[in-house]
């Protein structure tokens, strides 16, 4: 609205990256930077395109900036911002190269224990850590939390982020001792801060649970799924497909337990979730009858058996690549239960 109470509707168009207009806008942002050199108007327009899904003009915006600001600090959250787009496209490579250039610049002028600095290291460790670079990812990681360590209350959350990062990161290192420790360290923090039935202790709880999985605790494994179930219920609608994902991890437990109606109850439960929250042809529907034949199979119920293998088959194929090794392994089910 205006002085006269006036109101006015501004009807905005998307357009594509290659559009005319685009080019013509971005020629002017670049005479205007010329003519004014205050960037944060511009900065800003960067940052929401980039929301919006518009990398390409976010970086002409960037790089026009970054061509016409001389001062190494300004140019600082232009190379975090230009990392940041290059890391949601996918190109990784060039993300690091504008975030090592981001904290070059920031060591220039921050003091070592700097939390700015602790975050450019995360952004670090996370490009190299969906690159599966995991050794690099985890030295990041452990910059990032030693930092935070000195600047930080030990109940930070920044803490609990640091700490599960560096559990994933173990992970899928397969150190699952090390994830253990990290994560009940990241579930110690969230504790004195969070609800007992918040869903980010959920988080927590699942990913304890399946540390104790892997390394063949199932009894814990099945106490902290439980626990994770719990809070779901609680938090979440009954046909959420989070819940079917718990009752299926409830299930496995169960089967490698030997338990096999409590397995064969929560595998079903899961596929009920699945079958209402799901299309027809989603891989977690035929996961959810692979499991419950398996099931089956172990009763010697071997007609039900193959009855679920089948249909983990037919799922299977209208929604995964032929070679893919669950759809192979639904085959080599169907194979072992046909003339039994």
């Amino acid at each position: 609205m205006d002085g006269n109470n006036s109101l006015y509707q501004v009807n905005l168009v998307l357009a594509a990256d290659n559009d005319p207009e685009l080019s013509r806008i971005t020629d002017y942002i670049r005479q205007r930077q010329e003519s004014n050199p205050n960037t944060e108007g511009w900065y800003r327009l960067g940052m929401i395109l980039q929301e919006m899904g518009q990398f390409g003009t976010a970086e002409d915006i960037y790089q026009i900036l970054l061509n016409q600001t001389n001062d190494d600090k300004n140019k600082a959250p232009i190379y975090g911002q230009l990392g940041l787009i290059k890391y949601k496209q996918g190109e990784y490579q060039e993300a690091l190269t504008f975030y090592q250039k981001y904290l070059d610049v920031q060591q220039q002028s921050l003091s070592p224990n700097d939390p700015e600095l602790a975050s450019s290291y995360d952004k670090i460790g996370l490009v190299h850590h969906s690159m599966s670079n995991y050794p690099k990812a985890l030295n990041y990681y452990e910059t990032t939390l030693e930092i935070q360590r000195q600047s930080l209350p030990l109940n930070h959350p920044d803490l609990a982020s640091s700490y599960n990062n560096i559990g994933l990161v173990y992970y899928y290192m397969h150190d699952y001792l090390k994830a253990l420790f990290y994560y009940e360290k990241n579930l110690e923090i969230k504790q004195q801060s969070l609800a007992p039935n918040h869903p980010n202790l959920a988080m927590s709880y699942n990913n304890i649970g399946l540390m104790h999985y892997h390394m063949r605790d199932h009894l814990k494994a099945l106490s902290y799924y439980e626990k994770v179930l719990e809070i779901q219920r609680q938090s979440l609608p009954l046909n959420h497909p989070d819940l079917a994902t718990t009752s299926n991890n409830i299930g496995l437990v169960h089967y490698y337990m030997h338990n096999y109606l409590k397995a064969l109850s929560s595998h079903e439960k899961a596929l009920e979730i699945r079958q209402q929250s799901l299309p027809p042809s989603h891989p977690d529907l035929a996961t959810s009858s692979n499991n419950i034949g398996l099931v089956f199979e172990k009763k010697g119920n071997y007609a039900e058996a193959r009855t679920f293998y089948e249909h983990a088959i037919q799922i299977g194929q209208q929604s995964l690549p032929s070679n893919n090794p669950h759809l192979q392994g639904y085959r080599k089910n169907l194979e072992r239960v046909k003339n039994k």
